[in-house]
C-alpha cells in the first residue's frame, strides 16, 4: 500500500496538538503523527541521550526539495512546530481537508513576510539546513572512507498543502443626482370686470336721484410649483462568506531501491540464488 508524508506547520505547538488531535480522531494511528520543534527537541535533552538525535537529525529527511528546505528550517527556527503525518493515498484527500481547517500557517505568505523583513532563502554557511546537510554528507564520507559501508539515500517528496487570502474583485455603488426637465399642464381661471352702457326707457322710480355705488373685483388663478421628495426604491449592497472545500491533486515522487544478490553460493538441497526489493 503506497503512503504519502503531508506536513503542516503553526506558531505554537498547542495549535500543532490540536491538530494532531483531529488527524487521531479521523483514525490515524498514533505513531504516524508526529510534531517537531525546537522545544520539544530541547525538552527531551537530558533524559536519555540515545533517545534524542537533535532538531535537524530528526527532520532532515522532510527536506526532499530544496524549495522547501529553508521555508521549513526558518519557520523551526522562529519558534515554529512541525507536524508531520503519514497515511495512504486513500485518505491523503480527508487529512488535507482535515488539516486545511486548522490555523496551520500559509508557508508561501509568510516567507515573503520573512523576505520584507531581510530573510533570505539562500542556505548560508551558517544555517542550521546547511549544517544539517554538512553533517550527513561527511557521514557519508567517512562511512565511504572505511570501505565497510556505502549508503543509497531513498527520499520521497512530501505534499505540503496551505491557504492564501485573493482578491476576487469588488462592487462599487454611488449614488448622484440627475436633472431632467418635465412639463405639465394646468387650467387657470380669469375674471374679468366689464363696463356697458346702453339705453333704456320707462319712468324713473323715486330713488333714481340718490347717490349709487357698485364695486366688482377681477379675480385670477396663476400656476404654483412645488417638489417633494419622495423614495421609490433603494440600493443594498451586501457581502456574505461561505466555506468550501477543494480538492488538491497533485503528484509526489520517491526512490525505490531494487537489490540484486548475484553472490554465488554453495549448492545444496536446500540453498538457490534469491531476490529481494
Amino acid at each position: 500500500m503506497t503512503t504519502r508524508t503531508i506536513t503542516a506547520i503553526y506558531d505554537s505547538e498547542s495549535e500543532a496538538q490540536a491538530a494532531r488531535q483531529q488527524l487521531l480522531s479521523h483514525g490515524l494511528d498514533d505513531g504516524d503523527v508526529r510534531i517537531v520543534s525546537q522545544q520539544l527537541s530541547s525538552r527531551r535533552v537530558g533524559t536519555d541521550p540515545g533517545d534524542d538525535k537533535g532538531l535537524w537529525e530528526s527532520i532532515k529527511d522532510l527536506f526532499v526539495g530544496d524549495d522547501d528546505r529553508p521555508a521549513y528550517s526558518e519557520g523551526l527556527r522562529r519558534g515554529g512546530c512541525l507536524l508531520t503525518a503519514r497515511v495512504t493515498d486513500e485518505r491523503t484527500d480527508e487529512a488535507i481537508g482535515v488539516l486545511e481547517a486548522t490555523n496551520a500557517i500559509d508557508l508561501d505568505q509568510r516567507t515573503e513576510q520573512w523576505r520584507a523583513e531581510g530573510w533570505s532563502d539562500e542556505i548560508s554557511d551558517d544555517s542550521d539546513a546547511y549544517r544539517m546537510e554538512q553533517d550527513t554528507a561527511t557521514s557519508a564520507r567517512l562511512a565511504g572512507a572505511t570501505g565497510d559501508e556505502r549508503s543509497i539515500p531513498v527520499a520521497e517528496e512530501r505534499l505540503r498543502v496551505g491557504k492564501r487570502e485573493v482578491d476576487r474583485g469588488g462592487v462599487r455603488v454611488r449614488s448622484y443626482v440627475v436633472e431632467e426637465p418635465v412639463r405639465e399642464d394646468v387650467s387657470l381661471r380669469e375674471e374679468r370686470v366689464e363696463i356697458e352702457r346702453r339705453p333704456a326707457q320707462g319712468a324713473a322710480g323715486a330713488d333714481v336721484f340718490r347717490e349709487q355705488t357698485i364695486e366688482a373685483t377681477e379675480r385670477g388663478e396663476e400656476a404654483v410649483v412645488a417638489k417633494d421628495a419622495v423614495v421609490t426604491g433603494e440600493v443594498v449592497v451586501r457581502k456574505t462568506a461561505e466555506e468550501r472545500t477543494e480538492t488538491v491533486d497533485d503528484t509526489v515522487r520517491h526512490t525505490e531501491v531494487e537489490v540484486d544478490d548475484t553472490r554465488t553460493k554453495p549448492r545444496g538441497p536446500s540453498t538457490r540464488n534469491k531476490r529481494s526489493t
